[in-house]
């Protein structure tokens, strides 16, 4: 008897923070993406790709979570010790791109690429280590028009996916206010860039944790449902009140929300200029006619990652859903961005401005589920049409078939499994499909093949037998044609069910 050990069965299993996608999934987010690049297009965007990795160093400081390991990049050493990542976002890489190719590209360079990347970081309820992103960007453009230009392409972009008018707002600010705020209770300097970082990030969390969520990051820290407790900014009592009144300037209408936030800034140079081209940002909204509440000025953007210089934005979804707990809350962000003027800036050593934003591409997918767009609720690809082999020595006959129908532009398969009849309709079944082609030895001797409608029959076992009409269907269920005829028959069936 053997003494050796049997192998252990390996555990199928996914890495946490990360999904499989089934083809409807997949044919749901071709047709949104689809819709998102013919907007993008309609602005003059073009294509381009980069890849998944990128030198470390490449992407500099500007990472999203400091306090995971890799400092929130999945890393790795190549084999001349050069560290590689992955990307974390589509900017960064688009930053390397263009600096690479700078005296080739015309400038103003506007692009867009989708991809997935991926983020080193705690998965949770909602929060994947790869998702999708969808940017487009403007670089070589220092005006803020290019700003407004993408605030207002973001809105037309969510109505062409099928989010209603009054469904949504694009949300401005300005980074220069936060850094005049920021400057004005002694958070100025690079000695102070981390708790700056903190600071943003806390205000990025307006909407999830609320105001005083917000005051506790911005003090000593907040401990979260799940027990986890994040370390606040450790600002005093009288900067947290200034950075929340900061985040709670909007008045009515943009002119009051911009004086509230020149009164805010009062005193700092760079936060003036950043209400300025607030100002200049606003009138452009006005001038394009998306002032009717599609697009807005709201301190309480600020966005979390600290390349951003100037002008922010963000795409909320303002109707309501359910969430996990079954709480009735509003579906929120599901796109956001800003300018990035030093990010190529640090390849070049000159000023490069550059703005852009990134749609979530399976956030995006989730709210068009929410609401039913019939972008996202119809089927996949049509199943395809089935060939069953009822005698396998026939096998190359039966090929013959199905090349037939897929010339005739039917998609179709021919059954390579080893069972018999009843489990080859059975996996037809399950695959879908509307209908298979039969031919055993009777009908191959006349020359015919049996066409059997898979969605009738099911109709017709569920029906009362007695019915005058019920033979005339069953007729339509199941008959045969000559094999001349098999296209034509076969069609026949797919439009009835269309």
């Amino acid at each position: 008897m053997s003494d050796t050990p049997k192998p252990q069965k390996l555990l199928a299993r996914l890495p946490r923070g990360f999904a499989d996608r089934g083809p409807g999934d997949v044919a749901a987010t071709e047709r949104m993406l689809a819709k998102i690049r013919e907007t993008y297009e309609l602005y003059g965007f073009e294509a381009v790709e980069t890849p998944f990795v990128e030198f470390t160093d490449a992407l500099g400081k500007f990472l999203p979570d400091q306090d995971r390991p890799n400092e929130g990049v999945f890393s790795f050493q190549d084999d001349d010790e050069q560290w590689l990542s992955l990307r974390y976002d589509l900017t960064a890489p688009l930053a390397r791109y263009v600096a690479e190719n700078f005296d080739a590209l015309p400038k103003p360079y506007r692009s867009y690429r989708a991809g997935w990347v991926f983020r080193n970081e705690k998965p949770g309820p909602g929060r994947f280590r790869q998702f999708m992103q969808f940017d487009a960007d403007t670089v070589g453009a220092a005006t803020v028009a290019a700003d407004a230009e993408i605030c207002m392409m973001a809105a037309d972009t969510l109505e062409r996916v099928g989010i209603k008018r009054g469904d949504y707002v694009i949300k401005v600010n300005n980074r220069k206010v936060l850094d005049g705020v920021l400057e004005a209770i002694g958070l100025g300097g690079e000695e102070n860039a981390g708790r700056r970082l903190t600071v943003l990030r806390a205000i990025d969390k307006l909407d999830k944790v609320g105001p005083e969520g917000v005051r506790d990051l911005l003090g000593k820290g907040r401990m979260d449902p799940s027990g986890d407790f994040t370390k606040g900014a450790e600002l005093d009592i009288a900067a947290i009140d200034r950075v929340l009144a900061f985040t709670s300037a909007k008045g009515a209408r943009a002119e009051a929300t911009l004086a509230n936030l020149a009164e805010v800034v009062a005193g700092s140079p760079r936060g003036t200029e950043g209400v300025a081209e607030l100002k200049e940002i606003a009138a452009l909204v006005v001038a394009g006619g998306y002032d009717d509440g599609r697009v807005v000025i709201d301190p309480a953007v600020v966005r979390g990652l600290e390349y951003y210089t100037g002008p922010v934005y963000e795409a909320e979804l303002t109707f309501e859903v359910t969430n996990d707990e079954g709480q009735i809350v509003r579906f929120g962000s599901v796109a956001g961005g800003g300018r990035y003027d030093g990010l190529v800036s640090r390849f070049r050593g000159e000023p490069v401005p550059a703005t852009g934003f990134s749609i979530g591409v399976s956030r995006l997918l989730a709210a068009l589920k929410a609401i039913n767009s019939p972008l996202v609720a119809t089927a996949g690809a049509e199943a395809p049409v089935v060939v069953l082999v009822m005698d396998r020595s026939e096998i190359a006959h039966y090929q013959q078939l199905v090349g037939q129908l897929r010339a005739a532009g039917i998609r179709s398969e021919l059954y390579l499994g080893s069972s018999g009849m009843k489990a080859q309709m059975k996996y037809a079944d399950r695959r879908g499909s509307r209908c298979v082609v039969i031919q055993g030895s009777d009908e191959r001797a006349k020359g015919e093949v049996t066409i059997k409608d898979l969605v009738l029959g099911a109709e017709l076992a569920g029906a009362d037998k007695n019915r005058e009409d019920y033979l005339a269907r069953q007729a339509e269920a199941q008959f045969a044609v000559p094999e001349a005829q098999t296209i034509e028959a076969v069609k026949k069936v797919l439009a009835r069910h269309r």
